[in-house]
């Protein structure tokens, strides 16, 4: 620009003219010249042609030819700092060459050049500016004519043509004339021209004048003037206010024109009458609605900006408006049209109210003049609500088909006319929409009940939403209003509906107004009568019948709203005989799918109907609580049974052909078929959402057909990254705890997908992330990019799907591994990350460290020699969090890192054992000395048992160290004793069985068995509760155990591994009661022949079971134990009841508290807790009863809370659970809290655990 020429400066002002000219509409619309800026410095974020002014294309070369070369100098640089990590990241680098630029000295140059050019240029443009306004000044008052004929042919008040307008500077003294000319009592052609000159000065600029107040009084007084070309001038002076000055000013022209209009419907002049229709192309009618028009956009755009000001500038705009739709009508004139009227003809749904509520700010000072000033408004359409429903009724009951009160006034399209009824139905839409939006504030509930001049008793909500959903029932689905031409959404139904869904959105809401047994009485009542059989007058039977279970299943989905479709409104005072509403909507879903209601037979929208309310059922029986209520039903089973049918039809559906046409090759009919038997897959897979539930799912025998549907959805949404849904993670956990389940998962895919992910995680990485830079070794045990596959896995890998996936199968051990070749299930997975004992599996590895380390840390959980070395110990080390010491798996800072020394061979290091604390002296107890009396009188008085149970837990809480070693060994002997000679204590009968020696002389044990052996005997002797040759005792114990129970158990034809020999696992309390009598096999197999008699066998002894004679033959054939389908079923449920966080927290992680509990109690805490606690909980169990194993659980998640939510947000919940030994817990200390647990709870559990004998279904 050092050559700047006269022809360069003319080009930059043709330049610069076209870029002001583009954007003039933007600047001359801005209140300030402060706010022109801002539009000009954002013009390219909101200019879309912003890179295609010529002014810009040559700023942009300019500034290239300038200082181009040293943003490539700077970026050349700064991109080898980065290649060699001295700068990360884009943001940086972009950052770095902008300072750099802005500091160099070509920049510098740039803008002082720059600037002196435009400032030329600006000058010079300025200049022709006056030059070209002097000329035309003689010509302005032709240019406002043409203006006002150019500007003014649109009718619409608020037209955006008033945006575009020129605008006239006035001095205050020529604002204060045209005041003066604008008084009523000057001339007419007087007042018609100074509306224009005012039409053309800014608003601004006469709303911020001292003659303002003055000005709108003339104006409002204007426009009642008889000739509308006032009130139109007006109009559009006004909406040019509103869409281009602040709040504060405009409120005032808001004001004025709400005060027009409420003295002009006050006033003798208005005579507009309801029963007389309305027409709009009237000429006074379309004024009158031009103004309420024009007062409902600034209705609507106000609360945008409101909150910026005083709070008395909105409660003016808020008080005039509701003053004007308030006005009453006369007794003497029923029928007066007031203003709400026309505002329902405008904003038929009331969206004004919806934006003025929105916000606290605002809400707050709605409500209050509601309460205080105008409930009227709200009487008045409650009132509106009660008449339509009336009419409606009326309607139904003359059989009449047709409704007067919502019909289209005639079928010519050209009509501008409303009748009567429609006047009505607008208003009742209006005061519908308005009533559904205050009922969603406390505030608004606090208007209620409201008093009718019309009804006795007061209207309450619970009185108002019963009559909105008899609206549903009563109104035509469809009304063919004028005002709902292309649209069905003014059908009552549809408003309503919308209405009470947004009600189930919001807690507080719906806890006020949904959850009452009136209104879910009112949404069954359709229901009801069909299961009745009786007469029902709703339209649309169908549509309605879906639109009703949409609602319920939303409500069912809420904790609240679940307990009362379950237990009613109030559980304790329920009466009667009265059924709750899962009662009626189990009937009738069962009912529905078994074809048995005659009305919906045929009906194209049964499919439909049908998948609607067994989404209302699939929601209450996914939960523990729910699924109790409906057992009784059967759901399962009549699920089951419809899938198998619509499989058979489904079966008949040609395959797809390829390249032919949709339409053709698969018939609407076939989808539809198709699409049912999804539906109901969905709805059984459902069932394994609990314990209980999955059972009853296993007996359907659907299982498979259930797991491979779930596979197929998950891969679907896994395509489309949807792979985040909590509620399937948890299934799949609940699966997989199962033997059949696992079974299931291997054969459907599912363990294959998973182990592949894995696999392509650790060894190939993740393919979608661009790589800028070589990525950095993982440092962390588990790389973050595997942590939600890792935890997959863990959820899987459950001791019963271990057991049927890895069972007598050999490590593959191959001598040469393709870097090609995948591992596809467990067993690979073993074989190529964690027993790493050739090089052949080494070499295989792409990243041998990370995968390796993963493949350890997935054992039991991390950096190869200190992970190795911590696994070793662990599983070779029994015992509780005070007995035992396991290494670190991180390295310490300082000159001694790793101080423990490494476990390669037996002995394991005395190191890693605790000190076993130096047994208190025995003192006399006189409750112990009691309690061991009771327990030996030959007597036994009535209420004995209750009576040795009361005085055990005093001993408990006293004095707990003292129960242990013989002394325990003997309470549980002679209370075992007593009961096992009680016919009312004995749950299963046992034949009689004499251990022998020679009988098992010639028997084995299995590999797990002996290594079980070992580790027990290993224990005994730390704790110093055996001597030497326990293993024979604890072997002879066993077999005979075996055989014993053998006795009792079914031959089974199965597939499962479980089933085909005897108990799969350890017998870890079997063992624990030989540690409890000193290693004495003789007294340990009397014990546990008479246990076994006792109901808290089934549940603590767990092999007693296996295979029982005394469980149901479907039971047995299933592998499921009770302990699954019961205990962890209600520990579940106490679990959401009383420790919500604790229940959401599993929920989150995707991992079932029954999983970790079944391993707990599988193995009686061993290696969980202490064995003085070990203990406790079995003779807790024994003397209390078997649900105390339920309230033993529920006591460590309470113990848990705190460590249970740290580990969900990070995200190793399941790894801390499984890990982690119960840290400070005390059986003692939760014996109070368990006691209040089993007030509760016991009549229910007890009977569920009494039911294990009969099917559960």
């Amino acid at each position: 620009m050092s050559h700047f020429t006269s022809e360069d400066e003319a080009l930059l002002q043709s330049m610069l003219r076209q870029l002001l000219q583009s954007v003039r509409e933007k600047i001359t619309g801005a209140p300030s010249v402060e706010c022109a800026e801002e539009i000009l410095l954002h013009l390219e974020e909101t200019d879309e042609n912003f890179h295609n002014y010529e002014f810009v294309k040559y700023l942009r070369q300019y500034i290239n030819n300038s200082v181009g070369s040293v943003i490539e100098e700077e970026t050349e640089k700064c991109t080898s700092a980065q290649n060699q990590g001295e700068v990360s990241g884009y943001d940086t680098l972009v950052q770095h060459v902008t300072k750099q630029t802005h500091e160099s000295k070509e920049y510098r140059e740039m803008m002082h050049a720059l600037k002196n050019v435009m400032m030329v240029v600006v000058e010079s443009l300025i200049n022709k500016f006056e030059e070209d306004r002097m000329c035309n000044k003689e010509l302005d008052s032709k240019t406002k004519k043409e203006c006002q004929s150019g500007y003014y042919t649109d009718n619409c008040s608020d037209s955006d043509s008033s945006l575009n307008q020129s605008y006239t500077f006035m001095s205050q003294e020529q604002l204060q004339l045209l005041v003066e000319r604008l008084d009523p009592v000057q001339p007419k052609e007087v007042r018609q021209e100074a509306l224009q000159a005012l039409c053309f000065a800014p608003p601004s600029d006469i709303l911020n004048s001292e003659c303002w107040p003055s000005l709108r009084k003339h104006l409002t007084l204007s426009l009642s003037d008889p000739d509308a070309t006032f009130s139109e001038k007006i109009l559009r002076f006004y909406a040019k206010s509103f869409s281009s000055s602040p709040f504060n000013m405009t409120r005032e022209v808001y004001t004025s024109l709400a005060r027009h209009l409420e003295l002009y419907f006050l006033s003798g002049e208005y005579s507009l009458r309801i029963s007389a229709g309305l027409d709009v192309s009237n000429k006074d009618v379309n004024n009158l609605l031009k103004k309420i028009r024009l007062l409902n956009e600034y209705q609507k755009e106000a609360p945008s900006s409101w909150i910026r000001y005083p709070e008395k500038y909105m409660e003016e705009v808020v008080e005039s408006t509701l003053s004007l739709l308030s006005i009453k009508q006369e007794p003497n004139h029923p029928d007066f049209l007031s203003p709400v009227y026309f505002l329902a003809l405008l904003d038929i749904k009331a969206v004004w109210f919806k934006k003025w509520t929105h916000a606290h700010y605002s809400r707050t000072v709605v409500f209050r003049l509601l309460k205080k000033k105008y409930k009227s408004l709200i009487n008045a359409a409650v009132q509106q609500c009660l008449d339509y429903f009336e009419f409606c009724k009326t309607t139904v009951n003359t059989n009449s088909r047709v409704n007067d009160y919502s019909q289209q006034h005639c079928s010519d399209k050209q009509s501008f006319s409303y009748t009567g009824p429609e006047l009505q139905y607008a208003y009742f839409v209006h005061s519908l929409c308005l009533l559904g939006r205050l009922l969603i504030y406390k505030q608004g509930q606090n208007l209620f009940p409201v008093q009718l001049k019309t009804k006795k008793d007061s209207v309450s909500i619970t009185d108002l939403l019963v009559l909105f959903i008899q609206l549903t029932y009563y109104s035509p689905s469809y009304p063919k209003t004028a005002l709902a031409v292309h649209t069905d959404n003014y059908s009552p139904a549809s408003l309503v509906m919308e209405i009470l869904q947004v009600f189930c959105d919001q807690t507080g809401c719906a806890a006020e107004c949904l959850y009452k047994d009136a209104v879910i009485d009112a949404l069954l009542d359709p229901v009801q009568s069909l299961l009745n059989g009786t007469e029902v007058h709703v339209n649309c039977l169908e549509t309605t019948l879906s639109d009703v279970a949409d609602i319920l299943a939303r409500i069912a989905a809420v904790e609240d709203g679940l307990s009362l479709l379950l237990y009613g409104e109030n559980e304790k005072s329920a009466k009667e005989g009265r059924p709750t509403a899962v009662h009626i909507i189990a009937q009738f879903t069962k009912k529905l799918l078994q074809d048995d209601i005659s009305l919906l037979s045929g009906s194209e929208s049964l499919p439909v109907l049908k998948g609607a309310f067994i989404f209302v059922c699939r929601q209450m029986y996914r939960t523990c609580e729910g699924l109790q209520v409906l057992i009784p039903y059967g759901l399962h089973e009549s699920l089951g049974e419809a899938w198998k049918k619509t499989s058979l039809l489904s079966e008949r559906v040609p395959t797809p052909v390829a390249g032919a046409d949709s339409t053709s090759s698969i018939s609407l009919e076939s989808k539809s078929i198709l699409l049912r038997e999804d539906t109901l897959l969905d709805a059984l897979l459902n069932f394994s959402a609990t314990p209980k539930g999955l059972f009853l799912l296993h007996s359907t025998g659907t299982v498979n057909d259930c797991v491979n549907f779930m596979f197929r959805s998950l891969s679907k949404k896994l395509q489309t990254n949807e792979y985040e849904e909590f509620g399937n993670r948890v299934i799949v956990t609940q699966i997989a705890a199962t033997p059949t389940g696992a079974v299931a998962l291997q054969s459907s895919g599912f363990i294959k997908a998973l182990v592949t992910e894995l696999w392509a995680l650790l060894e190939c990485g993740n393919d979608d992330l661009r790589m800028t830079q070589p990525k950095s070794t993982p440092v962390d045990p588990i790389d973050r990019s595997c942590q939600k596959s890792f935890l997959f896995l863990i959820n899987v890998l459950s001791y019963p799907a271990v057991f049927e996936l890895l069972n007598k199968r050999d490590i593959p051990n191959k001598t040469m591994y393709s870097l090609r070749e995948v591992p596809t299930d467990i067993i690979d997975i073993i074989d190529r990350l964690i027993i790493l004992n050739s090089e052949a599996k080494i070499h295989s590895l792409f990243s041998y460290e990370q995968s390796h380390i993963f493949g350890l840390r997935n054992f039991i959980i991390d950096g190869l020699s200190v992970e190795r070395n911590h696994v070793l110990v662990r599983i070779n080390l029994i015992g509780g969090p005070q007995e035992r010491i396991l290494p670190l798996r991180v390295l310490d800072k300082g000159s001694d890192p790793y101080p423990w020394p490494m476990f390669s061979s037996f002995p394991l290091p005395k190191c890693y054992l605790a000190e076993i604390p130096r047994k208190a002296e025995f003192r006399h107890d006189k409750d112990l000395d009691k309690l061991l009396s009771l327990l030996k009188s030959p007597e036994k008085q009535t209420g004995w048992t209750e009576i040795c149970r009361k005085q055990f837990c005093k001993v408990m809480k006293a004095r707990p160290d003292i129960i242990s070693g013989t002394i325990l060994a003997e309470l549980i002997e002679n209370f075992v004793s007593h009961l096992s000679e009680s016919r009312l204590d004995c749950f299963f009968s046992t034949g009689n069985y004499k251990a022998m020696d020679a009988d098992v002389k010639n028997e084995s044990l299995s590999s797990v068995q002996q290594l079980g052996v070992e580790m027990t005997v290993r224990y005994g002797k730390y704790l110093n509760l055996l001597k030497g040759h326990a293993e024979t005792g604890l072997c002879f114990v066993l077999k005979n155990c075996e055989k014993f129970l053998k006795q009792q158990q079914r031959t089974v034809v199965s597939s499962l591994c479980c089933l085909q020999e005897c108990y799969a696992g350890y017998d870890w309390f079997a063992s624990s009661v030989f540690l409890i009598m000193s290693g004495d096999a003789e007294k340990t197999l009397t014990f546990l022949q008479r246990f076994s008699r006792l109901l808290a066998s089934a549940f603590l002894w767990l092999p007693r079971l296996h295979r029982s004679m005394h469980l149901p033959i479907t039971t047995v054939e299933l592998g499921i134990h009770p302990v699954y389908f019961c205990s962890a079923h209600h520990i579940e449920t106490l679990l959401k009841a009383e420790l919500p966080l604790v229940f959401s927290a599993f929920q989150i992680s995707g991992f079932a508290p029954s999983q970790i509990c079944l391993q707990w109690i599988s193995q009686c805490f061993w290696n969980y807790m202490d064995w003085s606690e070990i203990c406790h909980y079995i003779a807790l169990c024994i003397f209390l009863g078997p649900d105390y194993q339920i309230y033993m659980c529920i006591s460590v998640f309470k113990q848990l809370q705190q460590d249970i939510l740290k580990h969900t947000e990070a995200q190793d919940l399941q790894v801390f659970l499984k890990e982690e030994a119960l840290h400070g817990f005390r059986v003692s200390d939760y014996l109070e809290y368990m006691e209040s647990l089993e007030v509760i709870y016991r009549p229910v559990l007890l009977k569920d655990m009494r039911s294990i004998r009969v099917q559960n279904t």
